[in-house]
């Protein structure tokens, strides 16, 4: 087993690595950039160097900067996470010629399922069915307006070294197509430095799902089930769940199998995920099973595999690069109960999610099953970053249970003074279509307004709030010749609200509190002097 190792990441998959490590009595070092010089990564580790600057280009994504880090502290291994240089086939390679041990896949295996068009070519080979499209070489206007035609509108135009939602365009008609076009384009050639493009058929009622390989140095690929990230919000996944709803055991069987095929096509070694797309019109049904793209690393959402499957999937990781088998054989895999997974950030949905930005002075979480974060109270969410707060996991023995958890989770969440899409959460969590699985990819972009959380708590619980910060007597509101007035003016975030008053258990009153409801907070504090009564 590999004795030291260095995690070229931060945050939460940064804590999440380090915890296995620990229980294994892996010696762990972390790395960090200006920013980060408090980060709870750093301090749970038992050792970190600092890389750079706060800006990742001057940090997190200098590969020889990590690589010297690894030699200075005598680290025997380095586990990428996800993001950053984590699919990097040239960092890959530099630790492997540093006489490191890289805990991922063969350069190779990442090269070869790096670029779209040419993975899905390599997995047509393999027999693993891909999506209708052209993965052809002639990038002419013409070329691809004429292929499009031949596909049938609606298509979608995806940059070939795309991810993230990015140099993707759906296109509905051929008079779009021209300036569909170039706008993908572009954005690719900004993005990933590489403007080719791919054409594949639009499916009309899209679901994401996803399933989890692993491979050893032996030749052993085994999958660990499928995830549901349909889910999405401008192509980034929002809340994942494993099985996948309305799975059925054939079904199951043969898109388990298509992965295991792919993973064996590029000889993989390690955590993938093969990612296929469902047309889910007429339910899930493996003739209508595309595949999409491998990720070559572990995935964010891989904590609800873990919690269905009672494997750790980090462990996994280090066994395999340590040299071990896999730890389980195929036939010793199965399913129990359900998970879901929801992304907390630091985000405010009515401000379109914009990033927010600044010191965590309340985090508190709800009833939570398992919450995997790389934060805490008196922290900050830098603006260099990904604003994730924390991944809340709920399991139970049925896909209603583990929604509900979720839901109770984020409904009691209170995090201030930051704004998070909890209560956007809790909303999706509790849409008709998400309860029942009518699942798509659009529908979050369909519903837009219906799933922002309201601006305002409900009368009830502002109410409670007042009462604690006024604190109004037993004779509070008394007035001759009129009717007793109990409510008083007070600063909603700023905002001044008139609220009727109750009175308190204890007649004590708070200078301000944090009202939490439905996984919004908001600070209530009185207003102006005599505004009470």
């Amino acid at each position: 087993m590999i004795q030291s190792l260095l995690i070229a990441n931060r945050g939460e998959i940064a804590c999440r690595i380090i915890r296995t490590a620990r229980r294994l009595g892996i010696r762990t070092i972390a790395v960090y950039s200006d920013a980060d010089a408090h980060a709870l990564h750093v301090r749970f580790a038992d050792e970190a160097v600092h890389i750079g600057p706060s800006s990742v280009r001057e940090s997190y994504l200098l590969g020889d900067r990590i690589i010297e880090a690894a030699r200075k502290t005598g680290a025997e291994a380095v586990h990428p996470g996800y993001g950053f240089l984590s699919e990097n086939a040239e960092f890959a390679q530099a630790v492997i010629d540093a006489g490191l041990i890289w805990v991922g896949p063969n350069p190779a295996s990442i090269t070869a399922m790096g670029l779209k068009d040419a993975a899905k070519k390599l997995m047509s080979e393999a027999g693993v069915p891909t999506t209708p499209g052209y993965l052809g070489e002639d990038q002419s206007p013409d070329r691809l307006k004429a292929e499009a035609a031949a596909i049938g509108y609606p298509v979608l135009i995806k940059a070939v070294a795309g991810g993230g939602g990015k140099g993707m365009r759906k296109v509905d008609s051929a008079a779009e197509f021209a300036d569909a076009l170039l706008s993908c384009q572009r954005e690719a050639a900004s993005s990933f430095g590489n403007d080719q493009v791919l054409l594949e058929k639009w499916v009309t009622n899209p679901r994401h799902i996803e399933v989890q390989v692993f491979g050893d140095r032996y030749g052993n690929v085994v999958h660990l089930f499928e995830r549901d990230c349909s889910l999405q919000r401008r192509h980034q996944k929002v809340i994942e769940e494993a099985p996948a709803p309305g799975m059925d055991d054939q079904t199951r069987e043969a898109i388990c199998q298509a992965a295991v095929r792919a993973a064996k096509a590029v000889d993989y070694i390690g955590a993938g995920t093969i990612e296929f797309i469902a047309d889910g019109s007429e339910g899930l049904r493996a003739d209508r099973i595309w595949f999409m793209e491998m990720n070559t690393r572990l995935q964010v959402e891989h904590p609800v595999t873990e919690e269905i499957t009672g494997q750790d999937l980090v462990e996994w990781q280090l066994r395999v690069a340590s040299g071990e088998p896999l730890p389980k054989a195929q036939d010793e895999l199965s399913i129990s109960g359900w998970a879901m997974e929801a992304r907390l950030y630091a985000e405010d949905p009515a401000k379109g999610f914009l990033p927010s930005i600044g010191r965590l002075d309340r985090f508190d979480v709800g009833p939570s099953y398992r919450t995997d974060t790389g934060v805490e109270e008196g922290a900050e969410i830098s603006p260099f970053y990904d604003p994730m707060i924390a991944k809340l996991i709920a399991w139970g023995p049925d896909r209603d249970t583990a929604r509900l958890g979720l839901a109770e989770t984020l409904d009691q969440t209170v995090i201030w003074p930051l704004k998070t899409n909890a209560g956007f959460l809790v909303k999706a969590l509790r849409h008709p279509d998400f309860v029942q699985a009518r699942l798509d990819t659009g529908l979050i972009g369909r519903e837009g307004e219906a799933l922002l959380p309201p601006a305002l708590p409900s009368d009830a619980v502002l109410e409670a709030a007042a009462s604690k910060v006024a604190a109004p007597g037993p004779m509070a509101g008394f007035r001759l010749n009129a009717s007793p007035r109990r409510d008083g003016w007070f600063l909603l975030d700023g905002t001044p609200v008139n609220v009727a008053l109750a009175a308190s258990e204890d007649g004590k009153a708070a200078r301000s509190i944090i009202v939490g409801e439905g996984g919004q907070s908001w600070q209530l504090t009185p207003w102006r002097a005599g505004g009470l009564g």
